[in-house]
């Protein structure tokens, strides 16, 4: 027979037995392990979303006060990361290691929830701190936690708003899930399904001792956070005439993705997401494999009610970012990552006497996952991979600054960002660009059209494809990939050069990821009589 909880969260925490450090010694030894870790990283200039959104967003508030940002497109995203960014850089100086520092902390402040949330439903110190050693190195976490992306910021509150809800103390919960969605506007999935398992506890009431009133309380005071944010676009609607941003933004992340097909898809990537992407799959079977094991005496499971609304939490949120959201990024599930390891070690801890050593083998593998990029397409931003972006694209903008400092160069997002905008990190001047979304045969044939007189391209990879995939799921799942998931081919510098009358001058590659500068002498020539002469997988990609 099983009981809700074998014991109370607090008796839990006051056991005599465990020694366990007050949170404000936790905390700077959890910082610093994250600066530590991150000190190779912290000078790198800005990467993709922090391009492209993010550090528009906050410089114009750092410079202007506006909330609404104007050098680049609202997504009615709403303004606490800018906000928080703005503060420091008015503390310190505007460069990226200062943004960098302030999003370790953001992470240490994370990892400090997921610290006192495995201690509030667990009652050991030890899988407390094993729970948070691995989160902090899982690679889509680490890389995470120097990005200025408003992922972290909304993980942070959530976490801590979830530590607050198993500990009973609502009214602080509910501050900080209304934190976390003025910080990302998905945070809100998380409160409005913690409201709607309160609220079907209230129906199914009959054998615990909490009234249906008591979840019913609960369930709306959880609510209550959407307050906040409903108060957001109701600013943002005033100001623009948008509720949820610019149309084009709309359409890609909400109205393109309603399809049955595309949602049952992204879904599918979702689930594997949260049980095996980047080296996840290790701690998850290694944990399905103990549980073949009886428990050791005397050891406690997290208790079934604390387990059942993690798992509300984490399907609540796959459902949802299978529905929206154009791209399926891993770090819209931040929060759910520690929810998955606190299970797995808890777990070990339970079943296993030896329960350390497949912490330490969860741990190498994660490390392993930061370094070597797996056999199949993922975002760079998953593991250092985004380091290697980065370093590419440095190299190549020197190259043009050092002998092309007056042209006008062609080349897609993020890159025309990067050249444009020197605040970024990439060049010391402005400089002019001709843009395509991305290097595919149908873009390239648009280059060819542009009145823009380019004399310089700057191409780069824009999707990692593994050097050697050791599988293909066939042409029917890339026609899937490329009609629902924005999937597509970069044609080769070389074959770009021939169709547009150019000449590579320069290429340089990391662990799969490529960049190279084209240079044009010539009018661009007409691209009719090349068609033929193309490889297959690039005219039917």
């Amino acid at each position: 027979m099983s009981h809700a909880r074998s014991f109370p969260s607090k008796q839990l925490l006051r056991q005599p037995t465990l020694w366990q450090p007050a949170l404000w010694l936790v905390f700077p030894a959890i910082f610093a392990v994250v600066l530590l870790a991150h000190l190779p990283l912290l000078r790198l200039p800005y990467y993709w979303d922090e391009a492209g959104y993010y550090i528009p967003a906050a410089y114009d508030f750092f410079r202007t006060g506006s909330l609404i940002p104007f050098s680049t497109l609202s997504n009615a995203h709403p303004p606490l990361p800018s906000l928080y960014l703005a503060l420091w850089w008015k503390l310190f100086t505007f460069a990226p290691w200062v943004t960098r520092l302030a999003m370790c902390a953001i992470s240490a402040v994370a990892l400090l929830a997921v610290y006192r949330l495995a201690l509030i439903t667990t009652g050991k110190s030890q899988v407390a701190m094993a729970t948070v050693g691995l989160t902090a190195f899982y690679p889509v976490w680490f890389a995470q936690s120097s990005l200025a992306h408003a992922d972290m910021v909304a993980a942070a509150a959530t976490l801590w708003a979830l530590a607050f809800f198993f500990e009973k103390r609502l009214w602080a919960a509910v501050i900080c899930v209304s934190l976390a969605a003025v910080a990302k506007e998905t945070a809100i999935v998380t409160p409005v399904a913690l409201a709607a398992w309160q609220a079907w506890l209230s129906l199914a009431h009959g054998k615990g001792k909490a009234s249906p009133g008591s979840h019913l309380r609960t369930a709306g005071m959880l609510m209550l956070s959407t307050v906040p944010l409903a108060c957001w676009y109701a600013f943002h609607w005033h100001r623009t005439g948008f509720v949820f941003g610019n149309p084009e933004y709309l359409r890609y992340n909400a109205t393109a993705t309603l399809t049955p097909l595309r949602v049952l898809l992204a879904f599918a990537h979702r689930v594997l997401h949260v049980t095996a992407h980047m080296n996840l799959f290790v701690p998850v079977l290694l944990m399905l494999a103990c549980m073949m094991l009886p428990p050791v005496d005397g050891r406690q499971r997290i208790s079934i009610s604390d387990q059942l609304q993690f798992y509300v939490i984490i399907l609540a949120n796959l459902i949802f970012f299978s529905v929206l959201g154009g791209a399926l990024l891993t770090r819209y599930l931040l929060p759910l990552y520690p929810l998955v390891l606190l299970v797995c070690v808890n777990t070990f801890y339970r079943r296993l006497r030896q329960w350390l050593y497949l912490v330490a083998l969860s741990a190498v593998a994660f490390l392993a996952g930061l370094f070597i990029n797996p056999p199949y397409r993922f975002a760079p931003e998953d593991n250092l991979a985004y380091r290697d972006v980065i370093l590419l694209h440095q190299a190549a903008m020197r190259q043009i600054e050092a002998h092309y400092p007056g042209a006008t160069v062609l080349s897609a997002w993020p890159a025309t960002d990067e050249l444009s905008k020197p605040e970024l990190g990439y060049v010391t001047s402005p400089m002019q660009v001709a843009s395509i979304d991305n290097f595919s045969l149908p873009q390239i044939e648009k280059a060819a059209q542009l009145n823009d007189p380019f004399t310089v391209g700057l191409i780069f990879s824009t999707k990692y494809d593994p050097p050697h995939l050791p599988f293909s799921l066939g042409r029917r799942n890339e026609a899937m990939d490329t009609r629902f998931f924005d999937f597509h081919y970069d044609l080769p510098p070389e074959m770009i050069a021939r169709l547009l009358g150019g000449k590579v001058v320069w290429r340089a590659e990391r662990q799969g990821q490529w960049a190279a500068l084209l240079h044009f002498d010539r009018p661009q020539v007409a691209l009719e009589t090349e068609h033929d002469n193309l490889p297959l997988h690039y005219n039917q990609p």
